[in-house]
Formats: C-alpha cells, structure tokens, sequence
C-alpha cells in the first residue's frame, strides 16, 4: 500500500458531472440550498442531498441550518483554490462548456471567482497593480509592495488580517486565459467594489455589474 494523501478519493467527488456543477455554483461564494444546487446540476433533488452528503462527509463543503432551511457553501479558501485551479487547468486544454446567451459578455468582462473579481475586469487590474509596482512576481509567490499597500490605504481598501489565507494569489483566469488576483487583497478589493457602489452582483449570477460611472471610478483608483 503507497503512503501518502489519497487524492483519488477528492477527485472522485469533484468529478462526477453533477458534483462539480454545483461546486461550480458554489464558487460564487454565495450560500446555496440543495433545491437551488439541484436545479444548478441538473437532478432530481433526493439524488441532490445524496451528492451533497458526499460532499460534506469529503470536506468540500460545509452545512449552515437557518430554521428550517439548510445553506451549503465551499468549505474553506483551500477547497476554493483547488477548484479555481481546475477550472484554470480545464480552460488552458480547451475544455469548456459553451453556454450562449446575453449573459455571456457580462460574465466575461466581470464576475466572482469565489470572492475575488475575475473576467476581463480582474485581469486588468491585476496587470495594473503589476505594472505600477503594487504587486511584485517572486519566486515564492505574489507580493503586496509597500507602494502597493500604501495605495490601497489610501483608497479605504481593508485587507483582512485574521484570515489564514494567502494576502497575494495568482489566480488563471479561465475567459481571459491569464491571471487575475485571489488571496486576502482580492477579496479586499472586491469587498470595496461593493462598499463604494462601482459595481454589484446580479442576483443568481456570478456576474459583477458595474455602473458607468462605477467602471470609470473603478479604473481611476487603481492608475496611479
């Protein structure tokens, strides 16, 4: 018998078809019922709870009961970075689902990746930091600089410092096929997208609309 961590076993639970469709959703970083994760996966909801059991009894998610209704969301920000590397992975050997519709554009120019921006919005902003010198590509990672983290200071942007996760990630973009950024400064950001009204989430959706002047406001705080 090998020693080791038994991956085989996570990837099972990630790769059955209807258990990685509500995972997906769950990457909105909203809480979800199992109805609404049944409809998400395309099953009947007895064969919903079966999946969801797996899926809490394996780690990747977690159960929040408030009266009578049960809530699931992604289990932790390790779990998340897993799936967001999947689905990184997945982009980059072509493989992708192709869903049509108005809602295509939106989801491509911006939208929640667990709870950073991503889309063409986020890889922006992540080149924008880069090129002026708030994040700094090292051998170990991403770093938040202290030019970096005196302008997000001056812009209100809280980073939380409790947290265990990673300040700075690199993120693959799956539309844009490049990064954008993920770890406490990207959930930070995100977070003040909301707070100032630049942008906010369309119900039942992973898409962050901006408004006109929301976008402009957006792209001016972070050119300095």
């Amino acid at each position: 018998m090998k020693d080791g961590p038994d991956i085989a076993q996570i990837a099972a639970l990630i790769g059955d078809p209807g258990r990685a469709n509500m995972l997906a959703a769950l990457m909105s970083g909203k809480a979800l019922t199992a109805g609404e994760l049944a409809s998400e996966a395309g099953v009947r909801g007895q064969t919903a709870s079966g999946h969801l059991q797996r899926l809490e009894e394996g780690g990747l998610v977690k159960r929040n009961k408030q009266g009578r209704h049960h809530y699931f969301q992604i289990a932790d920000a390790d779990v998340a970075g897993v799936l967001e590397a999947l689905m990184g992975l997945a982009a980059k050997k072509g493989q992708l689902r192709t869903r049509t519709g108005p809602r295509d554009q939106e989801l491509r120019l911006a939208r929640v990746c667990y709870n950073h921006l991503a889309g063409d919005m986020g890889v922006a902003l992540f080149d924008r930091l880069k090129a002026r010198g708030a994040l700094e590509i090292r051998a170990d990672g991403i770093v938040l600089t202290e030019k970096g983290r005196a302008r997000l200071d001056a812009l209100g942007v809280e980073i939380d410092t409790k947290s265990r996760a990673p300040e700075c990630r690199e993120c693959l973009d799956w539309s844009e096929r490049r990064s954008h950024l993920a770890g406490r400064t990207g959930r930070a950001i995100l977070d003040h997208i909301y707070a100032q009204g630049w942008g906010s989430r369309v119900e039942g959706t992973r898409i962050v609309r901006f408004t006109g002047t929301g976008a402009a406001a957006f792209a001016k705080a972070f050119t300095f």
